[in-house]
């Protein structure tokens, strides 16, 4: 049987990781914090002391970390992944992360005699809990079809995307927009409370219109509860959208969207701090005024209420 180590258990990790456990895969783990192993442990994971220790004993190592520098911490250490790299080992970086340091750090794989594959997540920790999750993965095809029988366990709806480097482009670009969608949400619920709306008969009016989007379906549930928690804090968002205007960047482009959701951000973690939740950057136009959005009925947290099924590798029309 093929050994899977999997490093950092944050919102999105554990998720993962407890869905390779749930599909009967020998997994190996490790955090920084022992105690967010203890679950998966308890259910009869195993533990690695050091990335270097786990890359003794699996074949595919999956990161998914908090930034770029932590990635390349746990890869170069020397107690890190590449000082036990063997010939033939995949290392699949689930993080969200820039596309060039996810290239350099790839290259050193290489130079184990071993293969790199980028593959990000898209769709929220209510999807990575049941399996439903999409998968960007960027690698040679070889690779590809080698981590696809893990990638379709995690995740529902699996992408090729080309060589390494491409998903991670593709997530921080699906990132930009969910945080573009987030911040023109907020403006039109507060715009619609400060008008008088019934904000239930709002929420539906939108969810049913041209101005539909996955960011309304399952954000302004959460907002228009009140907890306003989908597991994702501000200093994630600046980090994502942060990462897609330096690929614009490095790509010769000149926006205008884009720094602006950058300073907006960099405003409201000042004035919120870093780990203030993601959705409040809705009481950037309530305080303001003087309005808090608010109905009742909604959810407090999403959950995702599609049964777990088979994933499957999604074949761009024209392939």
């Amino acid at each position: 049987m093929t050994a899977v180590g999997f490093i950092g258990l944050g919102n999105v990790g554990a998720k993962l990781a407890g869905t390779l456990l749930r599909n009967k895969v020998d997994l190996t783990i490790r955090d920084l914090d022992k105690a967010a192993a203890q679950p998966l442990l308890d259910q009869g994971a195993k533990w690695a002391d050091s990335p270097k220790e786990m890359a003794a004993h699996c074949d595919i190592i999956i990161t998914c970390l908090p930034s770029p520098a932590i990635s390349a911490a746990v890869m170069e250490a020397d107690d890190g992944i590449l000082a036990g790299m063997r010939p033939g080992m995949i290392w699949a970086e689930m993080s969200t992360t820039d596309e060039a340091e996810v290239t350099r750090l790839g290259a050193l794989v290489a130079e184990k005699q071993g293969h790199a594959i980028d593959c990000p997540v898209s769709g929220g920790c209510h999807r990575a809990a049941t399996g439903n999750i999409a998968i960007f993965a960027g690698c040679e095809r070889d690779v590809f079809e080698a981590m696809l029988p893990f990638l379709t366990k995690m995740g529902r709806r699996v992408l090729h995307t080309g060589p390494l480097g491409s998903a991670s482009v593709l997530k921080v670009v699906t990132n930009y927009l969910a945080t573009a969608n987030l911040v023109s949400v907020s403006e039109a619920l507060t715009t619609c409370q400060a008008a008088g709306m019934d904000m239930n008969i709002a929420y539906e009016a939108i969810k049913i219109s041209s101005g539909n989007s996955f960011v309304h379906e399952t954000e302004s549930q959460v907002i228009l509860n009140g907890s306003r928690d989908i597991n994702f804090t501000m200093d994630l968002v600046l980090k994502d959208v942060g990462l897609f205007d330096e690929v614009a960047r490095r790509a010769g482009l000149k926006l205008e969207l884009s720094p602006l959701l950058v300073r907006l951000f960099k405003e409201a973690i000042a004035e919120y701090g870093p780990r203030e939740l993601s959705p409040n950057i809705i009481r950037r136009v309530e305080e303001p005024a003087g309005i808090r959005v608010a109905a009742p009925g909604f959810p407090a947290e999403i959950l995702d209420d599609e049964p777990e099924e088979p994933g499957y590798e999604v074949v761009p029309t024209g392939k």
